[in-house]
């Protein structure tokens, strides 16, 4: 069999349905491979590699079970820095943040999870998610694995390093204005940018006053203006152009309001 990192979602998706292969093969394959070239080119700066077997175990019970599979049950797959897994910093590139510890899961990562992908790792992203190229004081660089010469993009060059490079088979993205597909076009992978709206895109890592200073880019709060929120929005990489229908449905969520809307 060709090598399991090398296959689109799809096909391994498919693959531990039929219990070809297991959801655990599969993520010590990814684990594998991000050993191999990880340390060559940072796109993945945080990752434990216990859980992501945990989680793995969890779809191999659910399949003895006989229980009803998500699309992506099984299927490895990375997370920016910039958003909310619950036990892990969302530095979002910055110093400041690397000791802000998500209490709670960005929506994206409980879809993420609800459709049942293994997350496999955070990607790096330039501080405030806000260049075009993927370096920071905290994680350092970011390398082009096709061309260590050249950037991979930003600001989720990090994501599209790992896809590029085989870790993971779908990698989680934000995107401004071509976060997304700058990376996309410099490491030569599919990039989507959603319609905005239709995926939910808040997180709750850091709280500011209703009249802090704070960098707005900083985080997605309760306290933070619409126009911040509704412009980063997420979206994602894929190898291959088959994937691209892996994780665009349309996910919502009951959005936290700062206050009650006025009768005006």
């Amino acid at each position: 069999m060709q090598d399991l990192w090398r296959l689109p979602a799809k096909d391994i998706a498919a693959l531990i349905r039929s219990k070809k292969v297991s959801a655990k093969e599969v993520a010590s394959a990814a684990l594998a491979r991000l050993d191999a070239v990880n340390p060559k080119i940072n796109a993945v700066v945080d990752h434990r590699p216990a859980d992501v077997l945990a989680q793995a175990g969890a779809i191999d019970a659910a399949i003895a079970a006989n229980k009803e599979l998500a699309p992506l049950a099984g299927v490895p797959v990375t997370v920016k820095v910039n958003i909310d897994q619950e036990g892990f910093a969302t530095t979002n590139g910055l110093k400041l943040q690397r000791d802000v510890i998500a209490a709670t899961n960005s929506p994206v990562i409980d879809n993420l999870r609800k459709a049942g992908a293994v997350i496999l790792g955070r990607t790096n992203c330039p501080a405030f998610s806000y260049r075009w190229f993927t370096t920071n004081l905290i994680h350092g660089d970011t390398r082009n694995p096709r061309d260590a010469s050249i950037t991979p993009g930003g600001s989720s060059g990090g994501a599209g390093a790992a896809v590029a490079a085989g870790i993971g088979h779908i990698a989680h993205g934000t995107d401004i204005a071509g976060s997304i597909r700058y990376p996309a076009y410099a490491c030569g992978v599919h990039g989507l940018r959603p319609t905005v709206g239709r995926i939910a895109a808040f997180r709750r890592s850091l709280r500011y006053p209703a009249r802090s200073r704070a960098p707005s880019a900083i985080s997605e709060s309760r306290s933070r203006p619409c126009p911040a929120k509704t412009c980063v929005i997420p979206g994602g990489y894929r190898r291959r152009w088959k994937d691209r229908r892996c994780r665009s449905r349309p996910r919502s969520v009951s959005v936290p309001t700062v206050s009650k809307p006025s009768r005006k």
